[in-house]
């Protein structure tokens, strides 16, 4: 019986160790954070991301030309799906906020493997505060029309820097 014990609670300790080892501590700047997580998986509720650690999600591309660009420019970045999942999210409201405190709402349910993007390069260039940096949340607003309306516009914050689950 003590042995069985024994097992079960280092079969647990070792799912919530890796559950939590998921998230390594950025090396450089910390770019994005992310609270209001579940904190038996993050420590303290949150997660924070550097540039390489964003990277490591998995990288998306997407040309597009904007409102406030000139010309199509190519955007690297993370699909908003994609942080979504890392981080095993199971709620339906997000809130992006921007250096300048600029926030919107963003349902989940809206977040596809295709839009939006959580980019961080544009034209193979870190973006600068001045350049929309270090986040943009951008949409293909080219390939489809769906995203060329004022409520889309009112979306695609820059100056990312942090996400806010809502519970």
């Amino acid at each position: 019986m003590y042995l069985f014990r024994f097992a079960m609670l280092a079969s647990v300790s070792l799912f919530f160790s890796a559950a939590m080892a998921q998230q390594a501590v950025p090396a450089g700047p910390v770019i994005l954070t992310v609270t209001g997580l579940d904190p038996a998986m993050f420590p303290h509720g949150r997660a924070e991301f550097d540039l390489t650690s964003l990277q490591a999600l998995g990288e998306s591309r997407i040309t597009t030309s904007s409102i406030w660009t000139k010309g199509p420019h190519d955007f690297t970045g993370v699909m908003l799906r994609t942080l979504a999942d890392h981080l095993k999210l199971n709620t339906p409201t997000l809130k992006l906020l921007a250096l300048n405190d600029y926030a919107i709402t963003f349902y989940l349910a809206n977040a596809t493997p295709d839009a939006p993007m959580l980019a961080y390069l544009m034209d193979g260039a870190e973006m600068s505060v001045r350049d929309k940096g270090p986040i943009w949340l951008i949409f293909p607003y080219d390939s489809d029309a769906r995203f060329r309306n004022d409520q889309t516009f009112a979306r695609s914050v820059w100056q990312l820097d942090r996400i806010e689950v809502v519970q």
